[in-house]
């Protein structure tokens, strides 16, 4: 049974308020690899930027979007959308697999920094996926700052994903906390940001990184604008729980 995790995640500039620009540049680098990567990573929002005024209805056009694309790489795709359901609106995180199978993610933090929380509704469910025998977790930018929601308690997961629109101004604090994700929970982490600049006057350098489960840096994508790809090891995760089990000795607690 192969217990590797073969994963690809996209650091671009985002087109504001413009899903089909957006679609064609993910495009040109999913489309341009002849690999099929298991799981594919876009960064928050990545059908508009961060913005505050712009939604799509359920059924989404970007979610059909990840859809075909997932089916037609064989491989999911996990990336963020905000969508609109009746008087609510949320920045939600659609975990799409090739199968048509979709897992969504309400992203319960809102910033309130920026006034997210003015037009988002938080979620309030903690998510995980099962996908190619690894368990998932997704989270969307700013939960990044928050330890207590993305504690690993049994069943333990495997990989802690972050999406998001981590502005250059921050970006030590980005770095420190996903090695910090990492560590603690004893898992693999994944954190793809944005570069450009946005429709507010945002700067972002992107630093996207992928980060073992001892806080070693597989994967650091700086300032590029590509598409990067390594594989995450499951047997390796076990073996280190196995011989540091850390996790066992954490405090035991129940989110209200």
């Amino acid at each position: 049974m192969n217990q590797n995790l073969n994963i690809s995640l996209i650091q671009t500039d985002l087109v504001w308020e413009n899903p089909q620009a957006n679609f064609r540049n993910f495009e040109e680098k999913i489309y341009t690899r002849t690999d099929n990567p298991d799981l594919i990573i876009l960064p928050e929002m990545f059908n508009s930027g961060f913005s505050m005024n712009f939604s799509e209805k359920s059924p989404s056009k970007s979610l059909e979007w990840m859809t075909n694309v997932s089916k037609q790489k064989q491989s999911a795709i996990y990336g963020s959308v905000a969508i609109s359901e009746g008087e609510y609106c949320f920045n939600r995180g659609c975990f799409v697999m090739p199968n048509g199978e979709q897992t969504f993610y309400d992203k319960k933090h809102l910033f309130k920094y920026g006034k997210e929380h003015e037009t988002y509704t938080p979620g309030s469910e903690s998510v995980t996926v099962s996908y190619k025998n690894w368990k998932i977790k997704p989270l969307i930018c700013y939960d990044l700052r928050f330890p207590v929601w993305s504690r690993n308690t049994v069943p333990y997961y495997d990989l802690l994903i972050y999406v998001a629109s981590w502005p250059m101004a921050r970006i030590e604090a980005w770095k420190t906390l996903l090695k910090a994700r990492a560590i603690e929970n004893q898992c693999y982490v994944v954190g793809v940001n944005r570069l450009g600049q946005d429709g507010n006057g945002l700067s972002y350098n992107g630093q996207s990184l992928v980060i073992d489960y001892a806080g070693e840096i597989l994967c650091d994508s700086k300032e590029d604008d590509a598409l990067f790809s390594t594989t995450l090891s499951l047997e390796n995760l076990q073996t280190f729980r196995s011989k540091f089990p850390f996790l066992a000795d954490a405090d035991p607690f129940i989110l209200k």
